[in-house]
């Protein structure tokens, strides 16, 4: 039976979950660009997620999958932009992107990823 490690564990839920070669994140929402545009915001989660990756021993070229919640899909090109420069060319995870309102009103993005180690 495989270990199931947890990271940053609070009352409700854990920071990250690592089972066997794999890493579950929970949500990324923007913490220095509150009142920044959907490009800011988006710079800022990635920026997070890229940060979480290299603790863990992995990297962005790693990603598996992604859930993104936008709280307006009018975001969705800006989001995007940023997006499609981050993510390395041929090594795009699966993905999802939807609307939804958020627990901020100051959120415009929250990102939630599966990696590999």
């Amino acid at each position: 039976m495989t270990d199931i490690r947890r990271i940053g564990v609070a009352a409700r839920y854990s920071d990250l979950v690592i089972l066997g070669d794999r890493a579950y994140f929970s949500g990324y929402v923007p913490e220095t660009t509150l009142d920044g545009s959907i490009a800011d915001q988006t710079r800022d989660v990635l920026g997070q997620i890229e940060q979480s990756l290299s603790e863990i021993g992995s990297d962005k070229s790693r990603l598996l999958h992604a859930t993104i919640w936008l709280s307006d899909i009018a975001f969705y090109d800006g989001m995007n932009a940023v997006w499609d420069a981050w993510v390395l060319p041929g090594q795009a995870p699966a993905r999802v992107c939807v609307e939804s309102r958020l627990a901020d009103p100051r959120y415009k993005l929250e990102i939630q990823v599966i990696a590999a180690l």
